[in-house]
């Protein structure tokens, strides 16, 4: 059997962790990178620069792949529904995909389905966003319907004088989505794993904790979550996995009240932040089970190795030598993972990763915590 070649489009530190993952499975990647120097570019060999939204230079790229799958969500739907008419295999596909690109479609899909969401209306206006709050209550969250990521492209708007923010500078074809303001009490992340057979596999549900849009921590599995939420979380997952048509890692983000309930926030169709966590401390990890899902390969177990694992973000600091930051955080907690993914240090910019495992969450938790802050800033503890 030949080495099967895996077409990865974008070359941000997802496609670095695919391209490991795939090592041990004998497994070739080729990346259609943004950048010769972007952090897949810097491990992976087999390295195109160019543009994902040209039809000829993905076509082209794609001509020397065996499937064909994804760092983010951004490359067009009809592009890539224009390789499926050429016989390319896309994983996941585009009627799928457009779910996670497209919070509009994404929302009137899963209501659909009776899958809980908060309430919704496409507002064409600031006039029409107002109104839409008269029967919700203020705040409200506005967001863009397509290309926001990390808290781009939400905003939480306290009252009628603040309508007009999201319309500002909206890009042409672009729609502003109004939801109700959830009070949540915590984020959690349902991450499954499908197969184009049909087998499916569900990770532990993890907690999220996120701060100016960007997600900071997990902790898996979820503290305090009993097993029937679990399930229920697990099992919605699934669900709209299946009806979707999902090929690969799918993230469902929820946003718990203080009732236990739960309602959909996000969808996320590839390997997920909230999943690092199971690099370290899962069997398998999201990683390589997205390669063996989009492989139609037998999906690997997604159990904990441990009670906890805390996977805590390395964000920019003040330390630029983020190497050099190894010395003093692996001397100081041997057992602790790290992951960095070959960026410039940027405040505030994903640099890196790093994972404790155990059997005291409170412990695990501050390893984690302390181990990030090594590596943030010069002297960091946390």
């Amino acid at each position: 059997m030949s080495t099967p070649v895996v077409g990865i489009i974008g070359g941000g530190q997802l496609a670095r962790m695919m391209h490991a993952a795939g090592v041990g499975l004998g497994v070739r990647v080729a990346l259609l990178a943004e950048g010769p120097d972007v952090s897949a570019a810097q491990v992976v060999h087999d390295v195109t620069v160019g543009d994902y939204t040209d039809p000829a230079t993905v076509a082209a790229f794609a001509a020397g792949c065996d499937v064909i799958t994804f760092d983010h969500e951004h490359v067009p739907t009809a592009l890539l529904s224009r390789l499926e008419a050429d016989s390319v295999v896309v994983r996941p596909g585009p009627e799928a995909l457009v779910h996670a690109q497209d919070k509009v479609v994404m929302r009137r899909r899963l209501a659909a389905h009776s899958i809980p969401v908060p309430a919704f209306a496409v507002v064409a206006s600031p006039a029409e966003l107002v109104l839409f709050a008269s029967s919700t209550g203020w705040p409200v969250i506005a967001k863009t319907s397509r290309g926001g990521y990390d808290g781009k492209g939400v905003w939480k708007l306290d009252g009628p004088d603040a309508a007009g923010e999201p319309f500002a500078n909206l890009a042409e074809g672009v729609e502003v989505l109004a939801e109700e303001y959830v009070p949540f009490t915590r984020e959690l992340s349902a991450l499954v794993v499908r197969s184009p057979s049909g087998q499916a596999v569900a990770y532990p549900v993890s907690e999220s904790v996120q701060a100016d849009g960007i997600c900071v921590e997990t902790t898996t599995p979820a503290p305090g979550l009993t097993p029937e939420q679990a399930t229920a979380c697990q099992r919605m997952a699934l669900e709209i996995a299946a009806d979707l048509g999902v090929v690969g890692v799918l993230a469902v983000e929820l946003m718990q009240r203080a009732d236990g309930s739960v309602v959909v926030n996000e969808l996320a169709m590839r390997p997920h932040n909230t999943g690092h966590w199971s690099i370290d401390g899962a069997v398998t990890s999201q990683f390589e089970n997205h390669l063996r899902a989009v492989l139609d390969l037998p999906l690997g177990d997604p159990s904990a190795r441990a009670p906890w694992t805390v996977m805590h973000n390395v964000l920019g600091g003040s330390r630029t030598d983020l190497v050099d930051g190894l010395r003093h955080v692996m001397a100081r907690d041997p057992g602790l993972r790290v992951q960095l993914y070959g960026k410039g240090v940027v405040p505030g910019r994903k640099v890196g990763h790093v994972t404790a495992t155990g059997g005291d969450l409170d412990d695990v938790r501050r390893r984690a915590r302390q181990g990030a802050a090594g590596l943030k800033d010069n002297g960091g503890d946390a």
